[in-house]
């Protein structure tokens, strides 16, 4: 792989390490606030979707390009935000990430139409997207020792808290000012987090020299290899996968601009993307660690609302009140995953925190249609307990190696992996309760025949009940079957959750084969420090 060396300014390099404490505090408080607010507009509009849509009078399939031309956008940022923070500085790509993440939240609070909402939102997604692994890479050239274990606790926390929190704050302001709120409330925020960027943050100098041999082609591959693998990854649950010739085609054009990509990061004169971090194998682990980590957080905080929302026919009030136990868990874990990082083994850590999070999946798998708040409690506790204790040994091992430039692009590449692994776990796990929930629907269909009376009996018994609410026989006959149906169809699904969440638990397991590959950067708390 070619590598170039960056042009250095004339000037005195900046070492933020020197900063003051309470300056090095203040700069992290302002980033790590930024990543919050791009973070949280994930998911901020997921229970508002229909309040938007009728709003704009969109149908079901535009409406959903309100979600995903945000993540497709986003994607692409993130890994390109490591040059852009080269060539123009921490400062002004945060300050104008910022900016312009405030001015098209904006435009989507005032859009008129689907299309104006889809091109605001992509924006949106593209300009907020470079704020996330920004933070990440200043936040390890900042601090050191203990101080620099806390980043990744805090990183940790506001990376998963944000998309968890989004629905229901989402659906708050929605319910007590009107949907165009969940947009124009980034206003006050975005506007003092750009402003405070300017005035504070000066951790890097610009090298604009790198602007002049940007390579535009491998820019180019990367959108369309990030954003189709997106496109296909969030529209195939709905539109049978390859069943649809856009999906189909979408496909087949991120497999080639994949191709292109990789030739471009290995020949290119000015690479977007520098894939070199990828030579160290314990960051190419941590990488997978991250994709198994984005996996099932994310599919853990869609699927439980989804079951809430579908089987219970919770309100989005009611899922908001059900599901906040998950962030305080989180909280919990905080402090506990920063201790560890510094005392034990990153290995020891992680393993207990990918068996702790498959214990908290696993035991989603025995829900009824009649859990709720409490039934959902423990494994909620468990689950989101475990994630700090994934996430911060996963940061560690992957970034604790790097300084400078090179720290971007592993910050940028890692952060992409977890994205990656949300979308793919929100898409499998979609496919997985389809198919799952039509196969119990048929089982059950199938006890039902091989039980003729005891079926028949259960109808009647219905039938006569519902007799009470109507004089029609014929009606109240209609009624019992209608609802028997519904009930075979609940059941189905309550199954199909059981057997996603066990699914999702194998897969953490699985992931443990990989720990004992891993090596831990030197200054990490290791077995061979103790000697």
């Amino acid at each position: 792989m070619a590598t170039h060396p960056i042009s250095a300014s004339s000037e005195r390099p900046i070492n933020p390490a020197e900063f003051s404490n309470q300056r090095k505090y203040l700069i992290f408080a302002v980033m790590a606030f930024g990543q919050f607010m791009a973070l949280i507009d994930i998911q901020i509009v997921a229970a508002s979707l229909n309040e938007v849509q009728a709003g704009l009078s969109a149908s079901p399939d535009e409406i959903s390009w309100v979600q995903t031309a945000y993540l497709m956008a986003e994607l692409v940022m993130i890994p390109f935000s490591a040059f852009l923070t080269q060539a123009l500085s921490t400062r002004w790509v945060f300050a104008l990430s910022a900016g312009l993440f405030t001015l098209s939240s904006i435009l989507c609070g005032a859009a008129w139409s689907i299309g104006s909402m889809i091109v605001f939102r992509a924006i949106q997604g593209f300009v907020g997207g470079a704020m996330v692994p920004t933070v990440f890479a200043t936040g390890y050239a900042l601090f050191s020792g203990k101080q620099r274990a806390m980043i990744p606790a805090i990183l940790g926390m506001v990376s998963v808290l944000a998309p968890t929190l989004g629905p229901t704050v989402g659906g708050w302001i929605t319910d007590a000012f009107g949907w165009r709120w969940i947009f124009y409330i980034n206003v006050v925020p975005g506007a003092v987090v750009a402003v405070l960027t300017i005035l504070l943050i000066r951790v890097d100098r610009p090298n604009v020299e790198m602007l002049r041999r940007i390579d535009w082609v491998h820019l180019a591959s990367m959108a369309v290899f990030l954003a189709g693998l997106e496109y296909v990854l969030e529209e195939g649950p709905r539109n049978d996968w390859f069943g649809d010739p856009a999906i189909t085609l979408s496909a087949w054009l991120s497999l080639v601009a994949f191709g292109l990509f990789l030739e471009r990061s290995f020949r290119s004169e000015g690479p977007i993307v520098r894939l070199s971090p990828f030579r160290k194998p314990t960051f190419a682990i941590a990488c997978i660690f991250n994709l198994v980590i984005g996996f099932g957080i994310y599919s853990g905080t869609y699927l439980v609302p989804v079951f809430l929302g579908q089987v219970r026919g919770y309100n989005a009030s009611e899922i908001g009140t059900t599901v906040f136990i998950a962030g305080i868990a989180q909280l919990l874990g905080v402090p506990l995953a920063a201790g560890l990082s510094q005392r034990v083994d990153p290995r020891i850590t992680i393993t207990f925190g990918l068996s702790l999070f498959a214990t908290g999946l696993y035991l989603f798998s025995f829900m009824t249609p009649d859990w709720g708040f409490s039934a959902l409690f423990w494994p909620q506790v468990v689950r989101s307990f475990a994630i700090m204790l994934c996430i911060v040994p996963s940061v560690g091992l992957a970034l604790g190696s790097f300084e400078g430039p090179e720290l971007r692009y592993a910050s940028g590449l890692f952060n992409l992996m977890r994205n990656l692994g949300g979308a793919i776990g929100i898409a499998v796990v979609n496919t997985w309760l389809q198919d799952m929930t039509r196969l119990h629907a048929l089982r059950l269909s199938e006890a039902l025949g091989r039980s003729p009376q005891a079926a028949l009996d259960l109808l009647t018994g219905l039938s006569r009940q519902l007799e009470r609410l109507t004089p029609d026989l014929d009606h109240a006959q209609l009624m019992a079957e209608a609802l028997m149906k519904q009930v075979v169809g609940r059941e189905a699904l309550t199954l199909a959750f059981d057997d996603v969440f066990r699914l999702m638990a194998y897969v953490f397991v699985a992931a443990l084969v990989m720990v004992p590959l891993c090596r831990p950067p030197r200054g990490m708390t290791s077995p061979t420090d103790a000697h």
